[in-house]
C-alpha cells in the first residue's frame, strides 16, 4: 500500500518527511485536507514511468505512419492548417 504524509506534515519538517516516507522506494501521496493531491516519486521510478510513455508514444506514430495517418506539406500548409481551430 501506498505511503501519503500531508501537505502541514510536508510543510513543517520538508524534506525529512519526504526522505521518511520515501524510504522504502514507493510513491507516497501528499494529501491536502484530506484527499489524495500529488504524487512523489523516486526518480528512477520516475524516469522508468517517462521512458515507457515515451516508447507508447513512438509505438503509436508507427502505427500512424503505417495507416497513412500522417500529413506531408511545408512548414507554412502545416501553421495554417493548426490554427484554423
Amino acid at each position: 500500500m501506498s505511503q501519503a504524509i500531508t501537505a502541514n506534515e510536508l510543510k513543517t519538517r520538508g524534506v525529512a518527511a519526504i526522505s521518511e516516507a520515501t524510504s522504502d522506494d514507493r510513491e507516497v501521496f501528499v494529501t491536502v485536507r484530506g484527499k489524495n493531491r500529488y504524487v512523489i516519486l523516486p526518480v528512477e521510478k520516475y524516469n522508468y514511468l517517462r521512458e515507457c510513455e515515451l516508447d507508447a508514444a513512438i509505438l503509436e506514430a508507427k502505427d500512424d505512419l503505417k495507416k497513412g495517418k500522417y500529413f506531408q506539406e511545408s512548414v507554412e500548409k502545416h501553421i495554417k492548417r493548426i490554427t484554423r481551430g
